[in-house]
């Protein structure tokens, strides 16, 4: 068995990674999986949140996905988001200023799209949140 796999994360503007890795770990709708050399073929659903990549050299990395699709197959594994960035490059200010944003607009919902929307914004914000979180714990 190989000891790494080929990893892609895509966005719809930009490739943000491609190279091998010992392992990935990303935010799924059901909790975090781990995906390591020989893992079985999966598709699942990606909630907003980090995604850590371990390189062959045993360095990490981490990126930030609003959300998308996870792929693996044999030797690839593949996270195609509508938003990916490195944890480096988010604002923390922000993000925080966001998820107030999000919060206050829950409290003061007048339809069920305001709550949609709202909704949809306290993850994204949250989700870059805690990847900034892990980011620092891996410091």
């Amino acid at each position: 068995m190989a000891n790494s796999l080929h990893c892609d994360i895509v966005s719809v503007k930009e490739a943000i990674y491609s190279g091998s890795v010992q392992m990935l770990i990303a935010h799924g709708r059901a909790g975090d999986l781990g995906i390591l050399p020989g893992h079985a073929p999966l598709l699942t659903q990606l909630n907003p949140g980090p995604v850590r990549v371990v390189k062959e050299n045993g360095a990490e990395e981490v990126f930030y996905v609003s959300g998308g699709i996870l792929e693996v197959q044999p030797h690839v594994v593949t996270i195609l988001a509508d938003t990916a960035l490195r944890a480096d490059d988010i604002n923390e200010a922000a993000a925080i200023e966001a998820r107030n944003a999000a919060a206050a607009a829950l409290q003061n919902q007048k339809s069920e799209m305001d709550t949609g929307a709202a909704l949809a914004a306290l993850a994204e914000a949250a989700g870059q949140l805690r990847t900034l979180q892990q980011l620092k714990n891996r410091a």
